[in-house]
């Protein structure tokens, strides 16, 4: 079933927006089903799982970190992640920045906003980036780069809503490479959109997309 689900998802993702699959909880199995398939690009939000799963698939999987990431978790995945798209701290960078730095990485981010109205979810509001972007230890790192952001919206089946939030991450993504990223062409991802909202994500701008549930089927979170 997943390479059925897997091609028809893709063939609803027009470039240049990229699929992740997003496998969290899902087996090694499944996974290597996909990329049998030939998906590359992969999702998950565990570190310490996500390690063990590069352990064994092919090497030239792209590795997304799309969860609330522990900074003293931050070690384990700095050797060989892709993108990490939860960047909500100062703090965080500076340990994703140590981390890269031990690996002779420069390791590539995304700035978390918080868009939805749920307060469950985690994410900077634009003063927070602001402060963030401003600040001497953010322009002293040399081993991360910040790529764009990410967001997700409220949990509803009110699409106007989602609409609309997405579309506020897509201004604040203009805002701050108009601020703080001008020419500088490596910022240029929006990571939003999940299976049940992703294409309105793609009306809206998404760069990247996270599909998990319509992949893989519903997930385990009893494991």
């Amino acid at each position: 079933m997943v390479k059925e689900n897997l091609v028809k998802i893709a063939s609803t993702v027009p470039e240049p927006t990229r699929l992740i699959a997003v496998s969290k909880t899902k087996p090694v199995e499944m996974l290597q089903e996909a990329y049998d398939a030939g998906q590359r690009l992969f999702g998950e939000n565990k570190a310490l799982e996500m390690r063990d799963k590069h352990a064994v698939l092919p090497k030239d999987i792209q590795w997304h970190f799309i969860g609330h990431l522990q900074t003293n978790k931050v070690k384990y995945i700095a050797p060989f992640v892709t993108l990490i798209h939860s960047i909500d701290s100062l703090q965080l960078l500076e340990v994703v920045n140590k981390e890269a730095l031990k690996n002779n990485r420069v390791i590539d981010c995304l700035l978390q906003f918080h868009i939805a109205s749920e307060e469950t979810k985690f994410g900077l509001d634009m003063s927070e980036a602001d402060a963030l972007l401003s600040s001497p230890e953010y322009k002293a790192m040399t081993n991360v780069r910040l790529c764009g952001v990410m967001g997700m919206a409220t949990n509803t089946d009110d699409m106007a809503k989602v609409r609309s939030e997405f579309a506020n991450l897509r201004k604040i993504f203009e805002d701050l490479r108009q601020r703080y990223f001008e020419g500088q062409e490596h910022f240029s991802e929006i990571s939003m959109g999940m299976s049940h909202d992703y294409q309105i994500a793609i009306e809206e701008g998404a760069t990247l997309v996270r599909v998990g549930s319509s992949i893989f089927g519903a997930r385990n979170y009893n494991i």
